[in-house]
């Protein structure tokens, strides 16, 4: 088994062919993806290769180290993945056919209209055992 990460994105990934964004989706429409997350989540829990899903918010900063006694930098001149990274989904799966097959199912999430996103998700493998401990 090993673990993808499956990243949705706001922008920075090419367009889906439903690119509405999701600020102008009428609610049902919003809660019929949140549905079909938890649905699709769901059934990588009962199969055994569901990890972690967390959808983000759009607000955030980055941090820096100052330098010793001096408060963190935020926000440097760098790429605003706020407005980039939606969220994530980890599996841990038998190979990297099975993460791309997921991936696939994963950008039919319904959207406006209620149709198929066809969203581009960025599928990345983990380096295993490079955190852990000798143990």
């Amino acid at each position: 088994m090993a673990k993808y990460l499956m990243l949705k994105h706001y922008r920075g990934a090419p367009a889906s062919r439903n690119d509405v964004p999701m600020s102008e989706w009428a609610p049902d429409e919003v809660t019929a993806h949140i549905q079909f997350m938890r649905d699709f989540a769901d059934r990588l829990v009962a199969s055994g290769e569901f990890v972690d899903a967390q959808a983000l918010a759009p607000e955030g900063s980055w941090v820096q180290y100052g330098g010793e006694g001096k408060p963190p930098v935020t926000d440097g001149p760098f790429a605003e993945t706020k407005d980039l990274i939606a969220g994530w989904m980890i599996v841990d799966v038998d190979s990297r056919d099975r993460a791309y097959e997921l991936a696939g199912e994963l950008s039919s999430a319904p959207g406006a209209g209620g149709r198929p996103l066809h969203e581009w998700l960025e599928v990345r493998p983990f380096i295993e055992d490079v955190m852990a401990g000798d143990d």
